[in-house]
């Protein structure tokens, strides 16, 4: 019995309805990716890195004698000037106290010095009087000569002798003035501490140590009052907006820095972006333990800011921020998120997003920053490429723009 074309055509209608029913039911749904397009924009490779701002000419202040050092005359933040601002005060050790021992022998040793300068006195007058005689003798025969009684070898005998008195007089009072001050030396050994005698005012009691240079003060090691040594730190001095600032950075990083290398400082706190270049870049390396536990080998970078870039900015000493210290940088460079790369036969490759469809391009790969990298080849600006390809993204799998599904 031959069909009717009514029932031929309502049945490839039913047929092609439900092959569309079954393609709905069983198909896979499009996978749902992260696009982002291929672009060209200035791209720069850094060195990133935690720092610490210092200043760099820091002044410290130590006791110049062994003493107490009286409460701070300054307080920290507080402005000096260089020759001006007495910063410190030192007064100089007493004497400790006296055993008994001791005060004995001290005491015999004043009784002697006193009965020493006795018996130089003694022999001071004595020479005095010998000298005084000689004169006479010498002058008589003086007279005498001129008068024609007396020989001139008498007068040059007499004049012989007075030489010798004058000098042996000169010597009496040298060993009374040294028999003085050994008698000084000994009553200064039973001086005990304590305030001045008689309650005269020690005018000379303490050193006062003024301002090394102008600035602000850092730091006080102890704002009471305190015994110290000689040496002993009191404080810092330093000028606010002298900044550097040290780099705690990898060895396996630091070789690739150049002296004089710009950078970008950011996290300080402020909004802006500053500025600094590379100093110093230590030849030598320490060994650190990360936070891991692994044992790491750090070397110290130091930059400074800009000319002028800190200065009001509320920057002080020993505050975080953080560098990017930029070894290249380059104009117009096409460049795609690395997250967009993954390894494939040896070699870098891509899902770029083509109608629908995820393609896998072989890319070839240039340099690279912390979240970009230069792509030498394999796809074109504007092409937009998946970031982070779950494992459902193969090659030919059909995907969607997430951004569209909210």
């Amino acid at each position: 019995m031959p069909f009717k074309p009514r029932t031929i055509i309502g049945t490839l209608v039913g047929l092609a309805a439900v092959a569309g029913l079954l393609y709905v039911a069983f198909r896979d749904d499009p996978v749902p990716v992260d696009l982002v397009a291929a672009n060209r924009d200035v791209m720069r490779v850094t060195v990133d890195a935690d720092g610490k701002t210092r200043i760099k000419d820091i002044f410290e202040v130590s006791a110049p004698i062994a003493g107490t050092a009286q409460r701070s005359p300054v307080s920290v933040g507080e402005d000096v000037v260089e020759g001006v601002t007495v910063v410190a005060i030192v007064q100089p050790s007493e004497t400790g106290f006296l055993d008994t021992r001791t005060r004995v022998q001290a005491e015999a040793a004043v009784r002697e010095a006193e009965a020493a300068l006795q018996s130089a006195e003694t022999s001071v007058r004595q020479a005095e009087e010998e000298l005084n005689y000689v004169i006479t003798q010498y002058t008589r025969i003086q007279t005498l000569v001129d008068r024609g009684v007396a020989s001139l070898t008498q007068l040059e005998d007499a004049a012989q002798t007075k030489s010798v008195r004058e000098a042996a007089l000169d010597s009496a009072k040298a060993n009374r003035a040294a028999a003085e001050s050994a008698l000084e030396r000994a009553k200064a050994a039973l001086i005990e501490p304590g305030p001045p005698q008689n309650g005269e005012a020690d005018e000379n009691c303490c050193v006062q140590i003024m301002a090394p240079s102008d600035g602000v003060v850092l730091d006080i090691v102890n704002v009471s009052e305190r015994p110290v040594q000689a040496g002993a730190q009191l404080l810092s001095i330093g000028q606010r907006d002298n900044l550097e600032i040290v780099a705690d950075i990898l060895s396996s990083e630091a070789v690739r820095i150049e002296e004089g290398a710009p950078a970008l400082v950011e996290r300080w706190g402020g909004d802006e972006t500053l500025r600094a270049r590379v100093r110093e870049i230590d030849p030598a390396a320490t060994t650190k333990v990360s936070a891991l536990g692994i044992e790491e080998q750090r070397v110290d970078v130091t930059l400074d800011f800009e000319n002028g870039d800190v200065a009001g900015k509320g920057l002080g000493n020993g505050y975080a921020v953080f560098v990017r210290i930029i070894v290249w940088e380059g104009e117009n460079v096409l460049q795609v998120p690395i997250s967009a790369l993954f390894r494939n036969d040896g070699g870098w490759a891509l899902f770029a997003y083509e109608n629908g469809i995820a393609r896998r391009v072989p890319v070839e790969v240039g340099r690279r920053s912390g979240l970009m990298a230069e792509i030498l080849s394999g796809v074109d600006e504007g092409a937009r490429v998946i970031t982070h390809p779950s494992d459902r993204v193969e090659d030919g799998v059909e995907v969607v723009d997430r951004a569209t599904l909210n």
